[in-house]
């Protein structure tokens, strides 16, 4: 697992916020390849918690903030299995998709809007 900060100029200012909340810009975070198989890389935001972005057997890409509902572990340091990462703190399986703890747990990690094009990851990071 490596971290990478994503520069304001990486933005995509065509791109309009999704929703009605706080501000968003899509910006760059790594290229696919940067991210290991069954693996995350950790992506700073400036004045904003990291971003775990992983990458599923598949080649499917989600985000996550870095940080299990239960403890506060760092997500991006558990196992991938499937489309789920296990917490490295307490065993606690937490879906990629929607950042929802397995039962029996309860709890949900906030996730982040991501996509892929051109071999690139894209983030929707909120601005404001």
């Amino acid at each position: 697992m490596s971290e990478t900060a994503i520069p304001a100029a990486h933005a995509d200012p065509a791109s309009p916020p999704p929703g009605d909340a706080a501000a968003t810009a899509w910006r760059v975070a790594c290229a696919v390849a940067d991210i290991p198989a069954q693996g995350a890389r950790v992506v700073a935001v400036a004045g904003r918690p990291e971003i775990a972005v992983f990458r599923t057997l598949d080649d499917r890409v989600f985000a996550l903030v870095d940080r299990c509902p239960h403890k506060g572990g760092p997500l991006s340091a558990g196992v991938v299995h499937g489309h789920a990462v296990t917490c490295p703190l307490h065993n606690w399986a937490i879906g990629l998709a929607d950042g929802r703890a397995r039962e029996p747990d309860e709890g949900c990690a906030r996730t982040v809007p991501a996509r892929v094009e051109g071999g690139m990851v894209w983030l929707a990071v909120e601005t404001g």
